[in-house]
C-alpha cells in the first residue's frame, strides 16, 4: 500500500507529512481517515486491520474512486479514549507517541479522531471526511465532530446508519463509548433524535417499538426491507427527511448490515441480512436528494472468518466493502 501512495516503501513519514499541505488545493471534497482501532469492539477482534485491507482493496478494484488521503491517526492499540486514563497513563503515552510528556496532544484513538475532525472541519468546512475503521466505536467521534461542525454551519442534518445491531446501549460493562452505545451518546448533536434512521437491523435482545419509544429513533430493520422492498421503504425515509427540512447527510454503514454471505469477514456477521443491491437502492436514491457530506465503513475484520463461510470470505467482504466505499467517497466529492 505504501509502494501504491507513495512510491516507496521506506521514510513514509516526511512524504505523508508534505503531502498534507496540499488539502487545501486538492480539487476532491472527500479525505479518506484511516482509524486502525478494534479496542471499542467486544465479540470478535480483527477490524483494526480494515482501513489498510479496504484501501489496497479500493485502489485495485475501484481505481476511479479519488479522494484526498489523510493517512491513519496513530493508535495505541490498549487505548480507547483518554477520560477512561489516568494523568500518568497519559502522560506517559504522550512521551511515546509525541516524545513529550507534557504535551497538549490526545493520545487514544476515539479522542484523537475527534481532534483531527474538530480541525479538519474547522479549516476546510466544505470538505468531508470519510473514514475507515476498526471497531463502530469509531463512528463516534467522527459523527461527533461532523454533527457539531454541520450545526455551526447552519446545516440540519440526519444520520443514515447501516447495521444489523441497533448499537443503542448506553453503556455496556460500564463503558459508555464502545461499538454497541455510539449511537446513543450522538442523539444529543442531532437536531432531533429521529434524525437517526437505521436500516438493516435484525440482532436485537428488544423490539422495534422499545428503541423507538425509548429513544426516539426511527429504524427499518431487515426482515421490512426484504417484505416491502427497499424503494418502498426509502421513499418514506425520503419524505420524512424532507419533512424535517434536512440539509445534509452522514452515512454509517457497518458492513454486518449485509447479509453474512456477503459479508462474513466481520466480528458479527448476522445471517437474514441486506443484500448489497438493496443497500445501494437505499443509498442511490438518497443522494439524489440530498448532499451526503461524510460517511465511514466499519468493522470489516479482514482476517476473521467468523461463518466458517470458507475461504473466500474476506475477499468477498472487501469487494462489498470497497462497492459501497466507492459510492460513498464519489457522493462526497459531489456533495
Amino acid at each position: 500500500l505504501r509502494e501504491k501512495l507513495y512510491g516507496q516503501t521506506e521514510n513514509i513519514e516526511p512524504l505523508w507529512k508534505a503531502s498534507l499541505n496540499a488539502l487545501g488545493e486538492s480539487e476532491h471534497k472527500a479525505a479518506i481517515l484511516g482509524i486502525s482501532s478494534d479496542c471499542g469492539g467486544g465479540i470478535l477482534r480483527g477490524a483494526n486491520w480494515g482501513p489498510l485491507f479496504l484501501r489496497s482493496t479500493l485502489l485495485t478494484q475501484q481505481p476511479q474512486v479519488s479522494a484526498f488521503d489523510l493517512g491513519d491517526v496513530r493508535v495505541i492499540p490498549h487505548l480507547l479514549h483518554d477520560k477512561y486514563l489516568n494523568e500518568g497513563t497519559i502522560s506517559n503515552c504522550q512521551k511515546a507517541l509525541y516524545q513529550d510528556e507534557n504535551s497538549d496532544y490526545h493520545v487514544s484513538p476515539l479522542s484523537i479522531t475527534e481532534d483531527v475532525c474538530d480541525g479538519f472541519y474547522a479549516n476546510y468546512p466544505d470538505k468531508g471526511i470519510f473514514g475507515i475503521g476498526g471497531d463502530h466505536s469509531i463512528s463516534y467521534p467522527l459523527t461527533k465532530a461532523y454533527l457539531k461542525a454541520k450545526r455551526d454551519q447552519g446545516k440540519r442534518t440526519a444520520i443514515i446508519h447501516f447495521d444489523a445491531h441497533t448499537d443503542l446501549l448506553v453503556e455496556r460493562l460500564g463503558i459508555d463509548l464502545c461499538f454497541g452505545s455510539w449511537c446513543t451518546h450522538i442523539l444529543e448533536f442531532l437536531p432531533a433524535p429521529h434524525h437517526l434512521i437505521q436500516f438493516g437491523i435484525r440482532s436485537s435482545g428488544k423490539s422495534k417499538q422499545h428503541w423507538e419509544s425509548t429513544f426516539g429513533v426511527k429504524q427499518h430493520w431487515a426482515n421490512e426491507i426484504r417484505e416491502q422492498g427497499a424503494e418502498a421503504i426509502i421513499e418514506q425515509v425520503i419524505k420524512q427527511l424532507k419533512e424535517d427540512k434536512v440539509d445534509e447527510l452522514y452515512v454509517s454503514f457497518d458492513i454486518d448490515a449485509l447479509d453474512e454471505q456477503f459479508a462474513a469477514a466481520t466480528g458479527t456477521p448476522e445471517s437474514g441480512g441486506m443484500t448489497p443491491d438493496e443497500a445501494m437502492t437505499i443509498l442511490t436514491a438518497l443522494s439524489k436528494e440530498f448532499p451526503i457530506t461524510g460517511a465511514d465503513m466499519m468493522e470489516i475484520a479482514p482476517f476473521t472468518d467468523s461463518s466458517l463461510a470458507g475461504l473466500s470470505s474476506s475477499e468477498t467482504t472487501l469487494r462489498e466493502g470497497a462497492k459501497l466505499s466507492a459510492f460513498l467517497i464519489d457522493a462526497i466529492n459531489k456533495g
